[in-house]
């Protein structure tokens, strides 16, 4: 969330100077998808085969603007697929050459977000996966159900029990 002072997880909103993309390019980085990618979608995939259900682009509790990818709402557990271009990946991330100082700016801006969104989700009680979209959806499936499972049996469990 934005503090008072104009940050976004304590970084300047400042937006650095940059050339305009061109009609074309700015048409085409438009109609990129936000939701429903191919990584996200083989992730859901793998799920559904797994037996699990979930919830899809399902708003942030206490921040209508920000949505879960991926949300099974009975134990809290969030889980997003993140692009390796858009979100930074230390192996797979890139800048581009033109307007490089902002992109740099844009992409730490989504870092600081995506840090920002985990830190409200942990304070309001769910458990955040963050998966690149490089990751073997299959792998990525079997991390999410073991958490699934810890995280009801902990909600089953009676109290006073280890």
């Amino acid at each position: 969330m934005f503090s008072t002072n104009g940050t976004l997880g304590g970084m300047s909103q400042q937006e650095p100077d940059r050339v305009s993309p061109g009609g074309a390019l700015s048409r085409k980085m438009s109609t990129l998808a936000r939701r429903d990618t191919a990584p996200e979608l083989a992730l859901r995939r793998a799920l559904h085969a797994r037996g699990l259900r979930y919830r899809v682009q399902m708003k942030v509790p206490g921040n209508r603007r920000r949505s879960i990818d991926v949300a099974l709402t009975r134990v809290r557990l969030a889980v997003y697929v993140d692009g390796c271009f858009w979100h930074g990946c230390p192996e797979h991330g890139s800048t581009p050459r033109a307007n490089s100082d902002w992109w740099r700016w844009k992409i730490e801006r989504n870092r600081a977000r995506d840090a920002d969104t985990t830190a409200s989700l942990e304070a309001a009680g769910w458990t955040v996966l963050r998966f690149w979209e490089h990751e073997d959806p299959s792998l990525a499936a079997v991390i999410v159900e073991a958490e699934r499972r810890r995280l009801l049996e902990a909600l089953t469990r009676p109290h006073g029990r280890g």
